[in-house]
């Protein structure tokens, strides 16, 4: 188990430029989105589920985590922590990451409501305070995995994860970055080129985020010690409904995936 303290967040200064000014671009976003959140996943954050991603895919159906209980599950980018509290009541022994404190804040206030116990770290998951090897399980959705440079995090993540330990982590489909222009729905038509992603600032709000291409993730993956697993390509269901923080039609996530879950083991 891990010796984490339970009173108070660890802060963790910024320790590169690009860095601060990711932070210093996305803060307010994050700030913003802990209240969004809260008013849009509420009831949610009790004990609804796990859903990867706004297409509905239960962790229940899906299976991406196995079997959780008496498994040390690090969340890297954990925000209200509602993924970490569906785990938390199933056994597992959880700590939840994020940067933002209105973020944990909000989870702090749901683990009372929901008479919940688990910790929660004020860091960056490029840089996490915390022992080697110390982890069955890390995963993150729309977390880390977005809003952290890759080349950074992927590798931290293997330091924190026991020989054998699975990495999973949700990120936006790669043909939906290509197709998705700023400030508009995601359309047919490619409107950035391949070659080259990675920084992505957002010229509405100025948030950044980082995207890679599939050889890329499979570079960098492999590079840090883990064989890839899987690859899930998410496709909306029939049913599927507008999600309110995503400029994503139903019909498009049907046609083309909009989400990507990858697995990955360490060696």
């Amino acid at each position: 188990m891990v010796d984490v303290p339970y009173d108070r967040p660890v802060r963790v200064e910024r320790r590169a430029v690009d860095e601060r000014e990711s932070r210093a671009a996305n803060g307010p976003d994050w700030d913003r989105y802990a209240d969004e959140y809260q008013a849009t996943h509420g009831e949610f954050l009790g004990d609804a589920g796990f859903v990867w991603g706004p297409e509905g895919l239960t962790e229940a159906e899906a299976g991406i985590l196995g079997d959780v209980a008496g498994k040390d599950v690090l969340e890297l980018g954990c925000g209200t922590a509602y993924f970490s509290s569906w785990l938390a009541r199933r056994g597992a022994r959880v700590v939840g990451v994020d940067v933002t404190p209105e973020q944990l804040e909000t989870a702090g206030a749901m683990q009372r409501e929901f008479e919940l116990d688990f910790p929660l770290i004020e860091a960056n998951a490029e840089d996490v305070p915390l022992p080697d090897e110390s982890f069955d399980i890390a995963f993150s959705e729309y977390g880390a995995s977005i809003w952290c440079d890759p080349n950074k995090w992927i590798p931290e993540a293997a330091r924190l994860l026991r020989p054998g330990g699975l990495l999973a982590f949700l990120v936006n489909g790669t043909i939906l970055v290509l197709c998705w222009p700023d400030d508009d729905y995601a359309d047919s038509k490619l409107v950035r080129p391949y070659f080259g992603l990675f920084r992505q600032e957002d010229s509405g709000d100025g948030s950044i985020n980082f995207h890679i291409g599939y050889g890329e993730w499979i570079r960098v993956l492999r590079s840090s010690g883990f064989d890839v697993e899987d690859m899930i390509e998410v496709q909306a269901p029939e049913d599927a409904v507008e999600h309110p923080l995503m400029e994503i039609k139903p019909e498009w996530g049907r046609r083309w995936p909009a989400d990507e879950i990858w697995k990955a083991r360490k060696r």
